[in-house]
């Protein structure tokens, strides 16, 4: 009776809308709403009152009850463009466009839908446009009010700072007069504000060619440099990334389209230019604060040598050394301890050698080597007989050693260091000691300063009152002693000697007393010293010693980097270590050559009980702060020893969890993209071990789960080692299992070729890791339809992994065939001749894993498409391998497999269609 009273009350107010009388239509969609109990009448009727009530101007209701309506029916397009039009007239553009949009997606020709899609979607831009410009406004409004609580303007210059990264954000504020007011904020001389002006700029000037050369000539390249040279690291460093993100927009971050005027009007050759010289001068002024010369010599670094050496265009190599080598030389040559110096902090020195290093293996021949060596030489000479001379040569040999080599080779030098060395003078000491450790590099001159110069760094150790003098004499000592390298037979000092020298470096290391520059040279001296095996052993014996190490590794102090990675990778054994071979060494003796010797500390378990002394003392924490380092002092040799460290504490499964634990997962995945081939190899590899056996979320969080795939699919390659394709195979699979988004990651890095190609290895464990990664990755979309493509035997390979005699290769290949063929049917008719055989081995396995699959991908051929595959399957002897599964005594070991015989066996009945098979 009350449905009958719905219909009659709902046709009643459709006819008083029609006579325009809507108040009567409103009255009786009311009651029709109490009546009415059938869900998609309600719907209908719901509608109809939103349109009466739009008729009233009452939006907020009209909306109400349209989406009431879209409640019970989703679809239902004549409400959710009521409540469109509800919306739109409430303000709430946003809300009313995804209706429409919506509208406009089940009616894609319908002109009312496209037309209001087209004018909602503009409306909002001018809204936002508007609303962001009044935004941009308030902030500086904030910003440059003193009065303002502090609260309020830090919140207002990261607003404006998280703006600046967004193109749009970055453009109104642009348009909106806001270089002169970052002008503005940074003239206030408040560190903060100055700090969010660069910030802001340089959210600005991120791939915008345009806009970057726009804030260059309205900022000024001299006024940046000024910034650049206030002495404050946090300034320092974000003007050095402004200049950073300049470069990089002005030489291909940006990659818009400019049209026929791009060559005129954005030509950067000329602002390049003008950084370059500016940069170069800041190098030796003395006007410029420690931190900007570090950030201004890291710049040089990184933008002037040439990033690919297959480019053949070296001119801003030549060009910087042509206008700025004598002063990058001149860096060098300070001694901090004298007078009238330039302002330098205690990385400054070592990342001018560092740039000298790479500008002068940026040079492609023998003239422009000769030309480099010859301003070098001509420098030398200028401040001849000098102090500043012969740390100019320290500097040298510690950059581009050859051509440090040579000066020291020229007459006299060596005689003058010598005698320096015995000066009374504490600071000539000190700094000639210095440029003997720096000119021992060399074994040939290492046996010319042993023949002439232990006596003297003997006399200075024992002499002098000065521990910083005392220490490098003891550095020089304990290079001189470990000349032979790890070679057993060729130690240069007496037994126990080396382990006195040790002993005391470890003494001066964990004495707080000391200052931290001081304290360095200790661990220099281990870096030399812990060649020998007995000197590495009881390091890391000595707990205390190590956590010392380890946090002067986290200092400020970045020039202890390569020490620490040195020592490390000698505690590890993790060098490259030529293979000996028996036949080679019996014919060396025979012939009286020399023959290394490995000392018995050297042998497998001692190196393995140092990396676990290694993990405990923390040594994985210390590296994740070392590969933070923004310095150019980070230099691709330190990343390599950093990557070869990882790789051998990795090695036990046991310790990765412990790796993981103190940031050695996130550490890793710079070092795997950046640095020499064989560090990135390292890194990889150390990757893929953790990879292989830890939670991707925990190991990596956030992103970096995505960036570990392709520092995995590097390792894939045929030319890298087997253990490295199984165990990044092994980490790939781990990924693979984990989510779809990284199963797509997979693909797009173009890992599938070479997984498929694993499948068909000789080698057991690689195969069954190959097949293993895919049946993980079969879930994904992509994957599947390589499996569809027509002509491939992509199916058959599984089919023949599945009739393997290898009970995990049989399991990885069936999972593989049972997910693949239950998400595509289509595939179950590309299975061939031999399936049925292979099929019925898997059914009747005894291995309840792989009997399952069988059971599965039975069971999937049955549900195809493909009557004639299920007709093949009745006739074979699959019906009744199935019965008698089925039929055998309830196992809590095999149930599953029972149960999945049981329910499919009734579905081959059911296929058959009829009653001529018996069932007993």
């Amino acid at each position: 009776m009350k449905s009958q009273n719905c219909f009659c009350l709902k046709d009643e107010g459709n006819k008083h809308f029609q006579a325009g009388d809507i108040d009567k239509a409103i009255e009786c969609y009311t009651k029709a709403i109490k009546e009415c109990k059938d869900k998609n009448t309600l719907a209908v009727i719901h509608r109809n009152r939103s349109a009466c009530y739009l008729k009233k101007e009452n939006y907020a209701s009209a909306a109400s009850d349209a989406s009431k309506a879209i409640d019970i029916d989703a679809a239902d397009i004549k409400a959710l463009y009521r409540r469109c039009q509800a919306l739109e007239k409430l303000g709430k553009l946003d809300m009313a466009f995804k209706d429409v949009q919506r509208c406009a997606t089940l009616e894609p020709k319908n002109k009312t839908f496209l037309e209001t899609l087209r004018r909602l979607g503009a409306e909002i831009q001018l809204k936002t446009t508007f609303s962001t410009d009044s935004r941009v406004q308030n902030m500086f409004d904030i910003l440059l009010n003193e009065e303002m609580e502090k609260d309020k303007r830090e919140k207002a210059a990261n607003n404006l700072i998280v703006l600046s990264r967004e193109d749009a954000g970055a453009e109104r504020i642009f348009q909106n007069n806001g270089v002169p007011l970052l002008l503005n904020m940074i003239e206030t001389g408040k560190p903060e504000m100055i700090l969010a002006a660069i910030r802001t700029l340089s959210g600005m000037c991120t791939g915008h060619k345009a806009r970057a050369m726009a804030i260059i000539h309205m900022v000024g390249v001299d006024k940046m440099c000024s910034i650049m040279a206030i002495d404050n690291e946090e300034i320092a460093l974000a003007t050095c990334n402004l200049f950073q993100c300049i470069n990089d927009s002005l030489t291909g971050g940006d990659s818009r389209e400019y049209g026929k005027e791009e060559a005129l009007v954005l030509d950067a050759s000329k602002d390049l230019k003008t950084i370059l010289l500016s940069l170069l001068e800041m190098v030796a002024s003395k006007k410029v604060s420690g931190h900007g010369r570090d950030q201004a010599l890291n710049l040089l670094t990184k933008n002037v040598p040439r990033k690919d050496r297959k480019d053949k265009n070296n001119s801003r190599t030549l060009f910087t050394i042509d206008q700025g080598l004598k002063k990058i030389l001149k860096v060098c040559g300070q001694v901090p301890e004298l007078p009238d110096q330039l302002p330098l902090t205690e990385n400054t020195q070592l990342i001018a050698s560092v740039l000298l290093n790479k500008l002068y293996d940026d040079l492609t021949c023998d003239p422009e080597r000769n030309n480099f060596r010859d301003v070098c030489d001509e420098y030398i000479k200028y401040v001849h007989r000098t102090l500043h001379a012969v740390n100019v040569i320290s500097g040298l040999l510690q950059g581009p050693f050859d051509v440090g080599n040579a000066l020291v080779g020229h007459q006299g030098i060596m005689e003058m260091m010598v005698a320096l060395c015995g000066s009374e003078r504490e600071v000539d000491q000190m700094v000639a000691v210095e440029a003997l450790i720096h000119s021992s590099t060399k074994m040939s001159r290492a046996s010319f300063i042993i023949t002439n110069g232990v006596s003297l760094l003997k006399d200075i150790y024992k002499k002098t009152t000065n521990e910083r003098i005392k220490i490098r004499a003891l550095v020089g000592l304990c290079k001189l002693g470990s000349a032979g390298g790890d070679d057993y037979s060729l130690r240069q000092f007496a037994e126990g000697s080396t382990e006195k020298l040790a002993k005391q470096c470890r003494k001066w290391l964990c004495n707080p007393q000391i200052d931290t520059k001081t304290r360095k040279w200790a661990i220099e001296g281990l870096a030399y010293l812990s060649n020998d095996a007995d000197v590495k052993d009881d390091f890391v014996e000595d707990e205390l010693a190590l956590k010392a190490m380890f946090e002067l590794a986290k200092s400020r102090d970045k020039t202890i980097l390569y020490a620490v990675a040195c020592t490390l990778v000698n505690c590890t054994n993790c060098y490259d270590k030529k293979e000996i071979i028996p036949e080679l060494v019996q014919l060396a003796k025979f012939s009286k050559q020399h023959v290394p010797e490995q000392h018995p500390k050297d042998k497998k378990d001692f190196i393995e009980k140092r990396v676990k002394r290694l993990l405990k003392a923390g040594v994985t924490s210390a590296l994740a702060v070392m590969v933070k380092a923004d310095s150019s002092i980070l230099t691709d040799q330190t990343k390599e020893m950093l990557a070869r460290v990882f790789l051998a504490l990795s090695e036990d499964a046991r310790d990765r969890g412990t790796i993981v634990a103190q940031g050695g997962g996130k550490a890793l995945i710079p070092l795997a993209l950046e640095g020499t081939d064989t560090g990135k190899v390292k890194a990889s590899h150390a990757l893929a071990k953790i990879a292989a056996v830890s939670n991707p979320e925990i190991a990596f969080p956030g992103e970096r789960m995505y960036e570990v795939v392709r520092p995995l699919v590097s390792l894939l390659h045929t030319d890298r080692e087997g253990i490295q394709n199984f165990e990044a195979l092994k980490g790939l699979t781990n990924l693979a299992g984990y989510s779809e988004k990284l199963r797509k990651k997979i693909v797009k890095e173009k890992a599938l070729p070479d997984i498929e190609n694993y499948m068909f290895e000789e080698q057991d464990q690689i195969r069954q890791a190959a097949t293993e990664c895919m049946c993980n990755l079969v879930t994904c979309k992509e994957v599947q339809d390589r499996y569809l493509e027509d002509g491939n035997d992509k199916m058959k390979l599984l089919v023949l992994l599945c009739g393997e005699d290898d009970d995990k290769l049989q399991i990885a290949a069936g999972g593989a065939l049972a997910m693949i063929t239950a998400a595509q049917k289509k595939l179950c008719t590309k299975l061939t001749r031999v399936w049925l055989e292979i099929l019925q081995r898997l059914c009747l396995h005894t291995n309840p894993n792989i009997q399952h699959r069988g059971i599965v991908i039975v069971y999937n051929m049955l549900n195809s498409d493909d009557n004639e595959l299920a007709k093949k399957l009745i006739e074979s002897e699959m019906l009744e391998i199935l019965s008698v599964i089925g039929k055998a005594a309830d196992n809590p070991k095999r149930q599953e497999v029972i149960d999945a015989a049981r329910a499919y066996y009734f579905s081959l009945l059911l296929t058959n269609g009829n009653n001529q098979i018996e069932t007993n």
